[in-house]
């Protein structure tokens, strides 16, 4: 993953315009729109139902949108599957993290897209390269093991988070989604990772941070959105709003900031 901020003036990391998804007669988005610069995190934020997954789930490729346009860079691209959202430099990390428990560290890091040689369709696995990739990745992000052999059930949460987050950037990755990422954590933890996901904006990464605690969005996030039934609701720099205010977009009560980037997004 290079270390090299954002490019300024640029196109977005991610842009969605106008995403509608329809499971039947039931509509989980209505025209959504979403917008993720280089080395920024935002914010999203909404109650159970208010479409937060579903989108998530639109832009990592689970699921086809019904309506609209998804741009990586500035370029339109299609998802059919989570394979061409990874080859796209878009990552995904759920809550139940994905990780295997009984294997090293390396070897999460690397499932699936082991460093090797490929001889008559078969991949030999270069382990020796593994671990220099992953010592070296962790390094990078300042994560803190013993060593990159120690079995993932060995660590805990939040080393696990942190594993599962340097998985997802060991593949040069434009975006990173992360889905309540701290939500299982003891407190002591809670910082660790929220200190790692600010790092990556200093490696040009954008991050979108589903969030239901208002301290984690306060404390990490350079905007926030909210989504309400589906729809787009508010948004704002963090700099331009409070938790009060962000409580209400929850809710589906305007504030005043809240109207006025709304109404300068519409």
């Amino acid at each position: 993953m290079p270390a090299t901020e954002g490019k300024p003036g640029g196109p977005p990391s991610l842009e969605a315009r106008g995403i509608s998804k329809h499971f039947g007669a039931v509509t989980a988005l209505d025209r959504v729109n979403l917008r993720l610069e280089a080395g920024e995190v935002l914010g999203v934020v909404g109650d159970n139902g208010a479409g937060k997954s579903t989108l998530m789930k639109v832009l990592s490729g689970l699921f086809r949108p019904s309506e609209g346009e998804i741009l990586v860079e500035g370029r339109p691209v299609h998802f059919h599957s989570p394979r061409d959202s990874h080859k796209a430099g878009i990552e995904m990390v759920y809550q139940d993290l994905a990780l295997a428990g009984n294997m090293p560290i390396f070897e999460n890091i690397y499932l699936g897209r082991e460093p090797g040689r490929t001889l008559g369709g078969l991949t030999l696995v270069d382990h020796a390269r593994s671990r220099k990739l992953a010592a070296d990745h962790l390094e990078r992000l300042q994560i803190h093991v013993k060593s990159v052999d120690q079995n993932v059930e060995d660590l805990s949460g939040g080393q696990r988070q942190a594993v599962a987050i340097a998985r997802a950037t060991a593949f040069d990755a434009k975006v990173v989604i992360m889905d309540e990422p701290t939500a299982a954590l003891a407190i002591k933890e809670v910082g660790k990772v929220l200190d790692l996901i600010k790092r990556l904006k200093h490696h040009g990464v954008g991050v979108i941070l589903i969030s239901h605690r208002m301290d984690d969005i306060f404390y990490v996030c350079d905007r926030v959105m909210a989504l309400f039934h589906g729809r787009n609701f508010a948004e704002a720099p963090l700099d331009r709003t409070h938790r009060n205010e962000v409580i209400g977009w929850i809710m589906g009560t305007m504030g005043h900031t809240a109207a006025l980037e709304h109404d300068k997004v519409s």
